[in-house]
């Protein structure tokens, strides 16, 4: 507004001043055209403050956020070492067998040669009678001991890999955990936070690898102990079907005497 007040007032002693030296002009014309173009100019003026403030804005705006990105970072250039490593085990397959493929590939010539390196007696294949009469051991029977073999080293395999891996695991934890002290910006620290997380999960995910072998191996000889008692029971219950059958058969075959035996008298 001051800018166009200065316009008018140096624009009306223009106006005069033509009019004293041209009278075919109609100074009201000219008086109003001197006032539009000051209008204009102040309009003009006007436009220009704006521009320069929206300048200044945006400049401040991305001064905001270089400053923004200097102290949270670009994710995008976040690289982390342990990545590559934690997602190989992670997409891995475990070692653990299922219990249904364990005892699907019992076989009883195992149990019957099975002594662990030497820890336990071996059985056999065969054995001699004191007479010198070789008699071969019926393999199908040692199944379920086969079985028990078969859970426990897969119990013993999954506990050796479980040990390798949590000491992997547990390396790229202190790693993390330095670089997280280390961090410089937000960037840095949400993703190590989240890598800190994944490993976290990777190692509980051995303990529950560990569990699950374990539990094979408990569930195979619950089922086993079950199958003896069963075998208890059902030869038991023959043997005294058998012994009443033939405490019957003896007495069908030979009568005890219920009256008095008469020797003849002279």
């Amino acid at each position: 507004m001051k800018k166009l007040i200065t316009i008018i007032a140096i624009a009306l002693p223009l106006a005069y001043s033509a009019r004293a030296q041209w009278v075919v002009f109609d100074p009201t014309v000219n008086i109003e055209q001197i006032l539009d173009e000051a209008e204009n100019l102040a309009e003009y003026a006007v436009m220009i403050d704006n521009e320069v403030e929206q300048i200044t804005t945006l400049g401040d705006q991305l001064s905001e956020f270089k400053n923004y990105e200097s102290l949270f970072g670009n994710p995008s250039q976040v690289v982390l070492s342990m990545v590559p490593s934690l997602d190989s085990d992670l997409q891995s397959l475990e070692p653990i067998q299922n219990l249904g493929s364990l005892v699907a590939n019992a076989n009883g010539n195992t149990a019957l040669t099975f002594n662990d390196n030497g820890i336990y007696a071996t059985v056999g294949a065969s054995f001699q009678t004191p007479g010198g009469q070789t008699i071969q051991r019926p393999a199908n029977q040692y199944e379920p001991f086969a079985a028990i073999i078969n859970t426990a080293s897969n119990y013993v395999s999954v506990a050796d890999n479980a040990a390798q891996r949590r000491a992997t695991i547990k390396d790229q934890i202190a790693q993390t955990t330095q670089q997280l002290q280390d961090a410089t910006t937000d960037a840095q620290v949400q993703k190590l936070n989240g890598v800190l997380a994944s490993l976290n999960s990777d190692l509980a995910s051995t303990d529950d690898e560990v569990n699950q072998a374990a539990s094979a191996a408990m569930v195979q000889d619950i089922q086993n102990r079950n199958d003896q008692q069963k075998q208890v029971v059902a030869l038991t219950e023959q043997q005294n079907a058998e012994f009443e059958e033939s405490v019957s058969n003896y007495s069908a075959k030979f009568q005890l005497l219920n009256a008095p035996t008469v020797f003849p008298t002279p």
